[in-house]
């Protein structure tokens, strides 16, 4: 193929990338740079809008709460989404598209009905309080909802499949021989999994879990139906600042400094995928 033919065949993927994702991050990162005046843009290149970012008490409380609550969902969606994969990898069992469909399940219903779901089972008045209550074990609800217990639990539910998908498609490729070899050689199954199929299978464990936290960090509904207004992170500061506050500005920097952050954790990930497979090959 020549390659005025595969200009040709990139000419439309580039323009696209260039008109529908690069413009609009400029232009953002334009925006995050300039002045606000009276309600009108001025283009003047001022980094206050960083600065006031960093240097409030606020914002940064915000972004540690965001990076928290997504560290938390990560690790709560490995811990639960592992053994899931692990399974959906090995077994043979005629319930496996069952298992499938239940797993990816949430994936078909909208996150906002989703979100009322958790609602009314975690509210004071809840499925889960009132069934605890009733049965005695309770003498007054427990606060299940409007915090960070509440955000987390239904961030898990909505992001979970992310991680058994991620999961699922790196350990179905590990070999069995490599497994029946390393118990050839007296290796009990619990040391296998440790020195066999956990390494070969960080890649995954990697990849799902830079997806469940760039996604976790940058949701927006789910924080603010589930922890209704009390649970603050930064996709809802952003949303403030433009749409209420009408400050662009300002808006743009702490979006941008989200993205930045989802951009640094790519390229880490790339880093330590790199070093994993030269390690194990």
């Amino acid at each position: 193929m020549t390659r005025g033919a595969r200009a040709l065949l990139l000419g439309p993927y580039v323009l696209l990338l260039g008109v529908f994702f690069v413009a609009p991050l400029l232009l953002m990162l334009a925006i995050s740079f300039s002045h606000q005046s009276y309600g009108q843009l001025e283009w003047s290149f001022t980094p206050q809008h960083y600065v006031h970012f960093f240097t409030d008490a606020y914002y940064l409380g915000v972004l540690g709460d965001t990076l928290w609550l997504g560290l938390l969902t990560t690790a709560a969606s490995l811990l639960l989404g592992y053994p899931l994969a692990y399974h959906l990898a090995l077994t043979r069992s005629r319930w496996k598209p069952l298992l499938i469909v239940f797993i990816l399940s949430p994936l078909l219903v909208g996150i906002v009905i989703r979100c009322y779901g958790w609602m009314i089972l975690l509210a004071d008045r809840g499925l889960i309080n009132e069934s605890l209550v009733r049965a005695g074990w309770l003498a007054q609800p427990l606060p299940l909802m409007y915090n960070k217990f509440g955000v987390t639990v239904a961030l898990v539910h909505v992001f979970l499949p992310f991680m058994v998908l991620s999961l699922t498609g790196v350990l179905k490729r590990i070999e069995p021989q490599l497994l029946e070899a390393s118990q050839t050689l007296g290796a009990s199954p619990r040391r296998a999994f440790f020195e066999v199929t956990l390494p070969l299978s960080l890649p995954g464990i990697l990849a799902g879990s830079l997806l469940v936290f760039s996604l976790a960090i940058s949701s927006f509904v789910v924080p603010i139906l589930v922890g209704g207004f009390k649970v603050h992170v930064l996709p809802m500061v952003v949303y403030d600042q433009v749409l209420s506050v009408f400050d662009w500005p300002f808006g743009a920097a702490n979006a941008f400094v989200l993205l930045v952050i989802s951009v640094a954790l790519i390229a880490v990930y790339i880093k330590v995928t790199e070093r994993a497979l030269r390690g194990i090959v």
